[in-house]
């Protein structure tokens, strides 16, 4: 018998089912370029957004649906040499103020937008503070924002809601941690990226063991609900021997998830990782070694693999979701709120938002003296909104969507549930993909029968590979815009 959600697992907190299987001459014959799906379509079919359409997207969003709050905070002090990110490196403590300043203008023009039931104001079940650094706040800033946030907005008790912020250890403040958990945040997540000395050095990212461990029990001192550590396979001076150190020494600080990133040398597009010499980078055989040492660590410590990076304790929220068929996928990556429209804030965000039959994506200016040009005009001309940038998806584009997101969340997507939601016929309607597919399934990292597709554990590391088959705008114009799955 099927189970009510197709997608809820039998196979139980952690089985060799659920264990990713590596496989180094798979991931040698499909490793290729290609998006990490955090939407779809993907960001690259952004478009010049029409004058008027965001304050309409606004307006007609569904009143009842709850909102996950997203806010960039583009500074650092210091320069991460394998930074791929929008950044603005700074020490001057007035940059915080100046910007708080503008993200609050830009709350206030999102919120007169939003209609609600009743007038109550509108709920928010997550919100995530993103960088950058964003504990380049002040405390007082951060008290600030948080406490103008509760003025316009109904955020669930932090028992229930997920309220999380990403950390540089190094720039903590004494009472910082204290501050975040008092005003209700929940979760953080910590760059630790590796803790070997010459790694660090080779990346201008310096911090010792210690730290990080003193970080983590005072967190849990405070209640924090849950931990999540970076780190990065493939950085300068990295062996296999000395990322499986820092790997052991992460596993006995035991954080609730980790994300064990690929780095991708592209000096050409990202200006940071010209400070990289490509002769102290590992070789390709060497980074599949880390990888797969990495993995089988991880999981024989009893982590869940979650996909694409993550890995999670089989009691962490993202495990029990992902067991239970409710995990989604969305621009902050794995997450359990897939019922919430997405708002975001300050430069580069991206804001997703449904309504009636449409879902749109919007992003703000990446550039933060246009982006700050924009909010000071909009002051005076209500017509003005920060979103530069638009995505229309198409019911054919949310059909996808669907198939990519339960293929990369739960290794499947079932026909008749599909045929359902969709009022399609799958195996006719995918009839090319399925062909396209049958290679993958000789080399047994996908199992297909008229039920549906099911990635196997070959072929957990390389989900992306078989979601990339129903990508419709993956082709020549973006082959060179990805970095490859492993």
């Amino acid at each position: 018998m099927q189970p009510d959600n197709p997608y809820a697992s039998t196979r139980g907190s952690i089985t060799s089912k659920q264990l990713p299987a590596f496989d180094e001459a798979m991931i040698q014959k499909y490793n290729r370029s290609g998006p990490r799906y955090t939407s779809y379509p993907t960001a690259l079919e952004f478009t010049p957004i029409p004058v008027d359409l965001e304050t309409k997207i606004l307006k007609n969003r569904e009143a009842r649906a709850p909102l996950s709050l997203y806010f960039h905070i583009p500074f650092c002090r210091h320069l991460c040499y394998y930074c791929a990110c929008n950044k603005i490196i700074t020490k001057k403590n007035s940059d915080s103020g100046d910007y708080l300043e503008y993200l609050i203008a830009e709350i206030k023009l999102k919120r007169r937008l939003l209609t609600t039931e009743g007038g109550k104001n509108p709920v928010v079940k997550q919100l995530h503070l993103g960088g950058g650094t964003p504990t380049f706040l002040r405390d007082e800033e951060m008290i600030q924002l948080w406490e103008f946030l509760q003025t316009q907005f109904e955020f669930l008790p932090e028992d229930e809601g997920d309220y999380s912020i990403e950390i540089d250890p190094r720039e903590l403040s004494g009472n910082t941690l204290k501050v975040l958990r008092d005003l209700g945040f929940n979760r953080i997540s910590l760059g630790v990226q590796d803790l070997d000395e010459s790694v660090q050095i080779a990346v201008n990212r310096v911090h010792s063991a210690e730290l990080i461990e003193n970080v983590l029990t005072e967190a849990r001192e405070l209640g924090f609900h849950s931990i999540n550590i970076d780190l990065i396979y493939g950085l300068p001076h990295q062996t296999p021997e000395t990322l499986e150190q820092t790997v052991r020494r992460i596993i006995e600080m035991a954080p609730d998830r980790l994300s064990v990133f690929n780095y991708a040398h592209l000096p050409e597009r990202f200006k940071a990782q010209r400070q990289i010499k490509e002769a102290d980078l590992p070789s390709p055989a060497a980074k599949l070694t880390m990888l797969g040492n990495t993995i089988n660590t991880l999981t024989e410590a009893g982590y869940q693999y979650i996909g694409i990076d993550h890995f999670a304790k089989p009691d962490d929220e993202l495990a029990v979701a992902q067991r239970e068929g409710k995990l989604h996928r969305n621009f902050q990556g794995y997450t359990i709120m897939g019922d919430c429209d997405l708002l975001g804030f300050g430069v580069s965000s991206i804001s997703q938002i449904a309504n009636a039959n449409s879902r749109y994506i919007l992003q703000n200016d990446t550039d933060l003296q246009a982006y700050q040009a924009t909010i000071d005009a909009a002051q005076h001309n209500l017509a003005i909104m920060p979103a530069v940038k638009v995505i229309k998806t198409s019911i054919k584009d949310r059909l996808r969507e669907y198939v990519i997101m339960n293929l990369l969340c739960h290794d499947y997507i079932d026909f008749k549930d599909t045929n359902q939601k969709f009022g399609i016929d799958a195996i006719t309607y995918f009839i090319d993909e399925i062909a396209q597919l049958g290679a993958m399934q000789e080399d047994r990292l996908i199992d297909m029968d008229a039920a549906g597709i099911r990635v196997l554990p070959k072929g957990r590391l390389l989900g992306r590979n078989v979601a990339m088959v129903f990508d419709e705008y993956l082709d020549k114009k973006h082959k060179n815009r990805f970095s490859k799955v492993i």
